[in-house]
């Protein structure tokens, strides 16, 4: 028998580069494929990383699980076929296209012609293979690089193409609306997964929030006794408002009617000429903006009380009319008041203005009623023409006109600015 010491202290990186040399010289993966010729087969979908980058933790973490679970299926008899694959779509490579030819608008890319960006897309897109398969070998992942994929290949492509063809087909495919974290800069979404990518990907920020009225109107407002009282809603986002197709209340929350106070309510109502309707939660709050000293003065003033159920279906006047046309639009569920449980009293009035197109929730409840997606900005961000004096604007800068225009209008409770945290972009690290 022979026998072999075992070192007391071994070298680990000697024993760890002797063992990568062995399975090398002896082709032990590939020989661990070709003897489970005509086994049955067990597919590993992978999901490819860039080349353009360097691998990092990340890669390592989740390459560990790429290797152990074929290798296990491989030990059960199967056959386990693993190919490399580069994902060379998306963002990234096109963000490192740039950076290496020195533009950073998209315009550029039109200005510059598809074609040749994409051939310079094509050329930066797997500068970094070597190191990627080093990184891989060393870790002691068993794949075939030699006979990798590349989803700029056509064949792969068409196989994408054919998989959704496919689905759709079968009916499983239909075309709806997502909202999602944006990133204006560079005129893409952003994922969750990106949102998560870095500590500082939220930032503290300040923006102008507004409190608008929003008088009630038609049968069931009637019917209630609350014609011409005007509902409050808060935003932090007043670029919002010209897609204002809703307001959500919540269902249990108690609303309070009160009249302008002594002092003058802030939009100009003096005592007693107009209603406000609010969470009875946060009246001590607008107490000072509906005209009363204090909180307790604004309190005894109520006139009556309802909660948000009651107040499902109750239409109230839009604030402009970019969306007036309801067969051009599909509006003609639109300016109403819906209830939502996510609506809250912890902050504003307890009644959330709805915009679909700019928060999930909005979108959500707006869909259920039958409100469909309105989108006012282009992919930069910018106003489109149809919004008059705001148009060509980018959305920030959008806020200051809108403001005067409400108050102009006779629609603005308050002004206030707001420190609050905001995704960036972790790209350019743009809001």
């Amino acid at each position: 028998m022979v026998t072999r010491s075992v070192p007391a202290s071994p070298n680990f990186p000697d024993v760890e580069t002797g063992i990568l040399a062995f399975w090398r010289g002896d082709d032990t993966f590939r020989e661990s494929i070709r003897n489970r010729e005509g086994c049955d087969e067990w597919v590993f979908y992978d999901g490819p990383p860039f080349a353009n980058g360097l691998p990092h933790y990340g890669h390592l973490l989740t390459g560990y699980a790429k290797d152990v679970f074929p290798r296990f299926q491989t030990m059960r008899g199967k056959q386990v076929h693993r190919r490399f694959g580069w994902d060379t779509h998306g963002l990234p490579a096109e963000l490192e296209a740039m950076r290496q030819l020195g533009i950073t608008e998209k315009h550029e890319i039109d200005d510059m012609g598809i074609a040749e960006f994409n051939a310079a897309a094509r050329k930066s897109v797997l500068e970094y293979t070597g190191e990627w398969q080093e990184y891989v070998t060393r870790q002691a992942r068993w794949v075939d690089f030699e006979n990798d994929y590349k989803t700029l290949d056509t064949t792969f492509m068409e196989s994408v193409l054919w998989a959704f063809k496919t689905l759709y087909d079968k009916g499983l495919a239909y075309e709806g609306f997502r909202v999602l974290p944006y990133c204006w800069h560079d005129e893409t979404p952003l994922s969750n997964h990106e949102l998560r990518m870095d500590d500082d990907v939220y930032k503290m920020r300040q923006d102008q929030t507004v409190t608008v009225t929003f008088p009630l109107d038609g049968a069931k407002a009637e019917a209630l006794g609350l014609t011409a009282v005007k509902a409050l809603a808060w935003t932090t986002t007043p670029w919002t408002l010209p897609t204002n197709l809703a307001l959500a209340v919540g269902p249990d929350i108690e609303y309070s009617v009160v009249p302008s106070g002594p002092l003058g309510a802030s939009d100009g109502s003096e005592e007693g000429v107009a209603s406000y309707l609010l969470a009875t939660d946060t009246l001590a709050a607008y107490a000072k903006d509906l005209g009363y000293a204090d909180p307790a003065e604004a309190l005894a003033a109520v006139t009556s009380t309802i909660t948000g159920r009651e107040l499902e279906g109750v239409e109230y006047a839009r604030l402009w009319d970019h969306y007036a046309d309801t067969e051009k639009w599909g509006t003609e569920n639109a300016w109403r008041l819906l209830v939502a449980e996510y609506v809250a009293t912890g902050e504003g009035t307890g009644i959330v203005h709805q915009a679909p197109a700019y928060g999930e929730d909005d979108q959500l409840v707006c869909a259920a009623a039958g409100i469909p997606v309105l989108i006012s900005v282009d992919d930069g961000g910018r106003f489109l023409p149809m919004f008059g004096d705001v148009a060509g604007l980018q959305v920030f800068d959008a806020n200051k006109p809108l403001t005067q225009k409400l108050r102009d209008d006779g629609r603005l409770l308050r002004q206030a600015s707001y420190e609050h945290s905001y995704p960036h972009c972790w790209r350019c690290r743009n809001p």
